[in-house]
């Protein structure tokens, strides 16, 4: 297996993290898991029984009223944004709720990964792809970072995309289901302002100026339907064309000399807390996947980022985990659903955009004490 490399500097979202005893993927975890201070609950956070009614334009209505959630226990930079709901497993409906800025657009990062897994399951379900196909890294769909040995199968893929982040892997994974059945994931629930249809070396092609068709059009950002995947479709025929370090130079001279965080949401996937957290609950709680490729869907996302930083994981009242993050330049993401042992189903989406840390990994222990309050919040009596 190819070791991580040690780049001069670490540019982006999962690619290189250089560290005192050497280099680690960028969503390992960090130890020791942070203790929480005492946090004020706050009160209500009943949900509208309408909350997840959707706009005669089909597009999901924006979050219901709930309750602030509570403050950081620790400060976080830049904008922050959460969504934190006990969920009802029928209707999907957030039950109990808190939210701070949960209808603010923000990069998503390595957090989309999840919508690749789901979409390959659905392609395996109709018997499209099967977890025995092989493939081998490219000039053309080799991303940036480590990446897998040549002959991997897709089921290795996808584990390597989850618990590794890997984004050779996802890449594969994401051109062999096609662009547009990632983004139909957010489509077919209507979250409208969540976009998924690229692959990681294409959004970072994009980021840095690489693409001719993204510096060409002032469509991209509002694109929908056909016409956003006819540009991503060009945009990710410009990324096949350049190599991954030199993609990866270009990106260390776009963040040391012109980064704009608009670039990076209009160039990267995106979502809001409060969608994101409505795929995060429909993704666990009405898949449509058979038996099989539900088992499959479990056990990779179980491998995922955080349950060893959730308050409620210490304190032993996990049924089940499962979680993604994702980390780059002044950005950091983590979501995850929790079954607890009592029956309540839990899901939570953070993000975190214009960090004052350009590397931004080291504040997963802030994100995820205020990821533990805004479940205590709402698990509160």
């Amino acid at each position: 297996m190819n070791r991580w490399p040690c780049p001069r500097r670490h540019v982006a979202l999962a690619l290189f993290l250089v560290l005192a005893v050497g280099c680690r993927r960028p969503d390992a975890d960090i130890r020791p898991d942070v203790v929480l201070p005492r946090v004020t609950t706050p009160a209500p956070v009943a949900v509208p029984a309408s909350a997840t009614r959707r706009r005669p334009d089909g597009c999901l209505e924006s979050a219901p009223p709930v309750a602030k959630a509570p403050a950081p226990p620790y400060p976080l930079a830049g904008r922050v944004g959460l969504w934190v709901a006990v969920v009802d497993p029928e209707t999907l409906e957030p039950l109990r709720a808190v939210g701070t800025n949960p209808d603010s657009v923000f990069p998503l990062a390595s957090t989309y990964k999840q919508a690749v897994l789901w979409a390959l399951l659905r392609a395996f379900d109709a018997g499209t792809v099967q977890p025995t196909e092989r493939f081998d890294v490219t000039r053309e769909n080799q991303s940036l970072g480590a990446y897998p040995y040549d002959g991997t199968n897709v089921r290795d893929l996808s584990t390597r995309m989850i618990q590794d982040s890997d984004n050779t892997a996802t890449d594969i994974l994401h051109r062999r289901v096609g662009l547009q059945a990632v983004q139909d994931v957010a489509d077919r629930l209507g979250l409208c302002r969540t976009r998924l249809i690229l692959p990681t070396r294409t959004w970072w092609v994009a980021e840095s100026g690489l693409s001719a068709t993204f510096n060409g059009t002032r469509r991209w950002a509002s694109a929908r339907g056909t016409e956003r995947t006819r540009l991503a479709t060009l945009i990710d025929a410009d990324a096949r064309r350049y190599r991954a370090d030199y993609i990866q130079r270009q990106l260390d001279l776009y963040f040391d000399r012109r980064y704009n965080p608009d670039t990076t949401l209009r160039s990267m996937n995106i979502s809001t807390p409060y969608e994101w957290g409505s795929l995060v609950a429909a993704e666990f709680l009405r898949p449509g996947l058979s038996p099989r490729a539900r088992r499959w869907q479990r056990e990779v996302m179980a491998l995922g980022h955080g349950r060893s930083r959730l308050q409620v994981q210490r304190q032993g009242r996990v049924a089940y985990f499962a979680g993604k993050g994702g980390n780059g330049w002044r950005l950091l993401t983590f979501s995850g659903y929790v079954a607890l042992k009592d029956g309540r189903q839990v899901v939570y989406a953070f993000m975190q955009h214009g960090s004052d840390q350009t590397y931004t990994l080291p504040q997963s222990r802030r994100a995820f004490a205020w990821i533990s309050a805004g479940i205590d919040a709402v698990l509160a009596p």
